[in-house]
């Protein structure tokens, strides 16, 4: 079972987030901040990242610039309220697969999902 790890400080998305996922056969788990993601990614691997870019402490631009170094290799998706072409832009260089806006469209993110755990 593939598995992902939800990164949002907003808990009600986040179990949202879980109980969708998991009905479609995911094995999913999430943390609200970015240093409980980058602790939890140190001891659990998981293929799949869904990242939130507005969150207190560590942001997600941070959280991908410490999974780099630490050369945690799972596919990221940025999930965010706040899009503009900068975000996508520097996602990319950072590695994101995809950039994905809030609200989403579950089938949407759903197919997003796939194609990042496929590539």
């Amino acid at each position: 079972m593939e598995s992902i790890l939800v990164v949002d400080d907003e808990i009600s998305l986040c179990s949202i987030l879980k109980e969708e996922l998991t009905e479609v056969g995911y094995d999913v788990d999430f943390v609200d901040n970015g240093n409980d993601a980058i602790e939890y990614l140190s001891t659990n691997p998981v293929q799949l990242v869904l990242l939130d870019l507005k969150m207190p402490g560590k942001n997600g631009f941070d959280v991908l610039e410490e999974m780099n170094q630490k050369n945690i290799s799972s596919q990221v998706i940025i999930l965010t309220a706040y899009a503009d072409i900068k975000s996508a832009i520097h996602s990319a260089k950072l590695g994101v697969t995809d950039f994905i806006s809030k609200p989403y469209n579950f089938d949407e993110l759903l197919i997003a999902i796939q194609k990042a755990l496929h590539k």
